[in-house]
């Protein structure tokens, strides 16, 4: 080998050294997730905590309460519990977040729910008493007004419909009255109902919220407000990481009539509604599961003399109603005096049928029972248990009258038996309650009720949609199920 390519080989090793000593380094630097500092120097003075106090219960003392040596850290303490006429004050701790350079902060209403004191707190520890504006028990949200000299910054808002599942969102709050924190996690699901109110359609997130984070805004990574943190499941006030969080979309039309009136003002329909279950859709020939049925009807509202008891509401306004639950939203957050199509599926057809939505004022009482000429007694049949229904029924006698309570014109045939291994036991069905309709036709004798079981049979049914009425006046539908004759 000559000289010449003793230098070469010598060079070549000596480059291939330098890559990898230069490759190591890079390859072993250990890589985590993109820092969300500038997300959170951002988004943070926006966000304030919030302290309410209140008097409850109690009354004098005849034993010397102790006393702090003024301007004692001891001495605010001891002022909270003072038993003294009319009571002890109780405080809570909370988070808001600023939604107007002008003062204006949202905040959940069981922040601040019955407080006697509002104090809004600045992270440079700030202190400035703030008043109620209006809140809203139904959606859990309330807006708080001050008036400061500091300048303000306010939130964007963001759309929740785009936070889509995995996406990251960061929470920012009070937790455990600790002052601004930041908690980082995902969107862990969407649509939740957490059975805490009418409008329930939680954003679900792992980001850990806990005790004093309620009120508090939910940011997506642009620095966009998507939610607002106001439950979680937990144990002894400490979060199990599973928060929820109220979606953005539904929440400002609330906060915006709370500004504007002090109140909210939520469009009403008018009826009363259920599930469309699996069973309720095999009885009515239906493919899915989709919309709404109409339970019962208010008198004078404005679906009175527009809907029908068992209508399906299938779409309000072109929004298509997925679940039940999603009708009493959509029609919450329909402005008053609207004039909206709904598309309702009534006795094998689509209708569209035209409703001005009234102003939703407080919840309405239960429709009562029509009366319906009762028919004369006839002898006690039934439907052999274990077979087809289950159920022994009867006319409403005297005796059954008496002996379930039920009114003198209570209308229906009455259920005298249910066997214990049929599916109308299982879906709740007892003796005492009156069968009002069969596949939306009326029942008022034993005959109907047997020939429109017959007819269902005969159809090829699988399932028939009764009607049911109990002996305070409370209806519902429930769909059983057919066995074999």
């Amino acid at each position: 080998m000559t000289h010449t390519a003793r230098n070469w080989n010598v060079a070549l090793g000596a480059g291939l050294l330098a890559l990898v000593l230069l490759a190591v380094p890079a390859a072993a630097q250990p890589r985590g997730p993109a820092s969300v500092s500038a997300l959170a120097l951002e988004t943070t003075p926006t966000v304030v905590n919030i302290s309410t106090s209140r008097r409850v219960g109690g009354g004098g003392t005849d034993v010397p309460f102790p006393r702090a040596p003024e301007g004692s850290p001891l001495e605010d303490l001891l002022d909270r519990f003072e038993p003294d006429s009319p009571g002890r004050r109780v405080s809570s701790l909370g988070s808001g977040f600023v939604i107007d350079t002008s003062g204006l902060i949202a905040t959940n209403n069981h922040v601040i729910a019955d407080a006697d004191e509002i104090f809004v707190f600045f992270p440079d520890g700030e202190r400035v008493e703030a008043e109620l504006v209006g809140a809203d028990a139904r959606t859990d949200l309330a807006v708080l007004r001050i008036t400061t000299d500091r300048p303000l910054k306010a939130v964007r808002f963001g759309d929740s419909d785009t936070a889509e599942v995995g996406d990251w969102v960061m929470a920012v709050g009070n937790p455990f009255g600790l002052g601004g924190s930041v908690s980082l996690g995902i969107v862990s699901a969407r649509n939740r109902d957490i059975q805490s109110g009418p409008y329930d359609n939680f954003i679900q997130t792992d980001a850990a919220i806990n005790q004093g984070n309620s009120g508090g805004p939910l940011f997506d990574m642009n620095g966009d407000v998507v939610g607002i943190n106001t439950a979680i499941i937990a144990s002894g006030g400490n979060s199990l990481g599973v928060g929820f969080a109220i979606p953005i979309n539904l929440a400002r039309p609330v906060l915006d009539q709370l500004v504007e009136f002090g109140e909210t003002r939520r469009g009403w329909l008018g009826v009363g509604i259920q599930d469309v279950t699996r069973d309720i859709a095999a009885s009515l020939d239906l493919d899915g599961t989709a919309g709404a049925l109409v339970l019962s009807i208010t008198p004078d509202s404005p679906s009175d003399g527009k809907l029908a008891e068992g209508d399906i509401i299938l779409e309000f306004d072109g929004r298509e109603i997925a679940r039940m639950r999603d009708l009493p939203r959509i029609v919450a957050e329909t402005a008053v005096g609207s004039a909206i199509d709904v598309l309702v599926y009534r006795e094998g057809e689509n209708l569209l049928v035209n409703i001005t939505l009234g102003r939703l004022e407080q919840e309405q009482a239960p429709v009562a029972p029509e009366p319906v000429e009762t028919v004369p007694p006839e002898p006690e049949i039934s439907v052999e248990p274990g077979v087809l229904l289950g159920l022994s029924v009867s006319p409403p006698t005297a005796e059954l009258r008496e002996e379930y309570a039920l009114s003198e014109d209570s209308p229906g045939i009455v259920i005298v038996d249910v066997d214990p291994r049929s599916d109308a036991f299982d879906k709740g069905l007892r003796p005492g309650l009156s069968v009002l309709e069969v596949n939306q036709m009326p029942v008022n004798s034993l005959q109907d009720f047997s020939r429109l079981v017959d007819d269902a049979v005969d159809a090829g049914r699988e399932a028939i949609l009764v009607r049911l009425s109990d002996p305070a006046g409370n209806r519902r539908y429930v769909a059983l199920r057919l066995g074999p004759r």
